[in-house]
C-alpha cells in the first residue's frame, strides 16, 4: 500500500495501435505527469492457451493519490478483457524530478 505524497510507478501493457490513445488520454487528464512506451514482446497463457503477442508496455509516472484514477482511466479506455494494470511505489529517485512528478499531476 502506498503512502499519501508517495510517487508511483504504473505499468499497463496494451496493442500497440492502443498505446499511444491510452498514453495521451492520462497524460491530457493530468493523472500522470508522463508515459513511456516501449515495445515488447509478451509470452502468457490465456484461457488454456500460450499466446505470443507484440505489445506495447506503458510505463506512468505519477503520486499515490492519482493511483485509482490512473486504474480507472486505464480500464475505461482498454481492449483487453483483464488488462495488466500493476502499481509500485518508487522508494528513492532524483529530488527534483520526483519534485517534477507532483508538480504535473497538481
Amino acid at each position: 500500500m502506498s503512502r499519501p505524497g508517495e510517487i508511483i510507478v504504473v505499468f499497463s501493457t496494451v496493442s500497440p495501435d492502443k498505446s499511444e490513445l491510452l498514453a495521451k488520454n492520462l497524460l491530457d487528464s493530468r493523472v500522470v505527469a508522463c508515459v513511456n512506451v516501449m515495445p515488447v514482446r509478451s509470452f502468457y497463457r490465456w484461457k488454456g492457451e500460450s499466446c505470443d503477442e507484440q505489445e506495447h508496455l506503458l510505463i506512468a509516472k505519477t503520486t499515490s493519490e492519482k493511483a485509482e484514477e490512473v486504474i480507472t482511466a486505464i480500464k475505461s479506455l482498454h481492449p483487453y478483457e483483464v488488462p495488466e494494470i500493476i502499481v509500485l511505489p518508487v522508494t528513492n529517485g532524483y529530488p527534483p524530478y520526483l519534485e517534477w512528478v507532483h508538480q504535473e499531476t497538481l
